[in-house]
């Protein structure tokens, strides 16, 4: 190599080492190849600094409500006729939660058991699928002794007709774990969205159900807070049972769609007829005395009752009433039970009197 070679390819090494100096000072670099910017690291000049990470806004989820926090007396909201003792009331707190504004419906329970039979049934098996999630069709035959339910067995899930009326004939266990995956499709898209991750889907413990079917007034009878079962033109409220044999006097013979009727304040949708919901909690006779007063709930494992809320269209109208407690075992399947879900809200908790969004 002759010495101008060396100084020229010398000279152009130079030049290439200031520009990258260069631009590095002006933070091209940062910008295009790093993140660029001021860089919040927590601690500066021996202090801690640390603010609240940018760019976080809890968001809505699709189909649900932001339910607010608040304090009411929990319990029977009228005189307990069935002398039962076990809804005596107690003033609690509840954390703000969002809900979904409906049931969940057949078509949307349908994507969860087309998912699992597509990408599960290696994991869980055909059998478990369609024994343990997939709706039982036949309670519509079996929970009621000489009825001619077959229509309702061979259309009530799969056809369009009933695309949105609550899913029914589905287990406390399978709720769950419909809220697992609905959780985990939801976290997915945000994790590849480069979003924080989000509360998980769940069911709703007693308490928030009952707070969220009161619908921020204060002694409820009925989600709509009134203490008749029809408004002033005659008009029945919800879907249950409101004379003696007649079940199409509220305007639907079983079920109505899982929007039907007029929401309650905080914008939900038949808290009470229609179908009874699961909730978190295990039963206990005795869980007013049990149960703290800020978000209680029975997480009791070793016991297969759990509780169900809100009456159902087969039902008398005391079933509707907010504070009636009533349970049934986690592994049966109802014609007459369905379920919505909740999910935490860890931004900007407010009280009963906040904005709602």
């Amino acid at each position: 190599m002759n010495v101008n070679m060396f100084y020229r390819n010398g000279s152009k090494g130079l030049l290439f080492v200031a520009a990258i100096m260069l631009l590095q000072s002006c933070g091209f670099i940062k910008e295009k190849f790093g993140k660029g910017g001021k860089e919040e690291t927590g601690v500066a000049n021996g202090e801690v600094v640390a603010t609240a990470r940018k760019g976080y806004r809890q968001t809505t989820p699709a189909g649900m409500v932001m339910i607010p926090s608040g304090s009411f007396v929990m319990g029977q909201a009228d005189e307990d006729l069935a002398a039962t003792m076990v809804n005596m009331n107690k003033r609690v707190t509840i954390s703000s939660f969002y809900m979904d504004d409906t049931e969940i419906t057949n078509n949307e329970y349908r994507q969860f058991v087309t998912a699992l039979l597509l990408d599960s049934i290696s994991v869980l098996g055909e059998e478990e699928i369609m024994t343990k999630y997939y709706p039982d069709t036949t309670v519509w035959k079996k929970d009621f002794a000489y009825s001619n339910g077959d229509p309702m067995v061979e259309y009530y899930y799969m056809h369009p007709s009933f695309d949105t009326y609550p899913v029914v004939g589905v287990s406390w266990t399978a709720a769950k774990y419909f809220a697992e995956w609905r959780s985990n499709l939801y976290n997915d898209y945000r994790l590849k969205e480069g979003m924080f991750h989000s509360p998980n889907f769940r069911l709703p413990s007693e308490a928030e159900w009952e707070w969220a079917a009161r619908g921020g007034r204060q002694g409820a009878k009925y989600p709509w807070g009134n203490p008749y079962t029809m408004n002033g033109k005659g008009c029945f409220l919800a879907n249950f049972k409101p004379q003696r044999g007649n079940y199409d006097a509220d305007g639907y013979p079983y079920t109505a769609p899982s929007n039907a009727y007029n929401p309650n304040e905080y914008g939900l949708y038949n808290m009470s007829g229609n179908v009874s919901e699961w909730t978190l909690d295990a039963y206990a006779d005795n869980a007013n005395t049990i149960l703290w007063d800020m978000n209680p709930e029975n997480d009791d494992p070793t016991e297969p009752r759990k509780v169900i809320k809100g009456g159902s269209w087969k039902d008398v109208a005391y079933y509707l009433q907010t504070g009636t407690r009533s349970y049934e075992l986690e592994s049966q399947r109802r014609a007459f039970i369905g379920f919505r879900c909740v999910m935490d809200n860890f931004d900007g908790r407010r009280g009963a009197t906040g904005k709602r969004r």
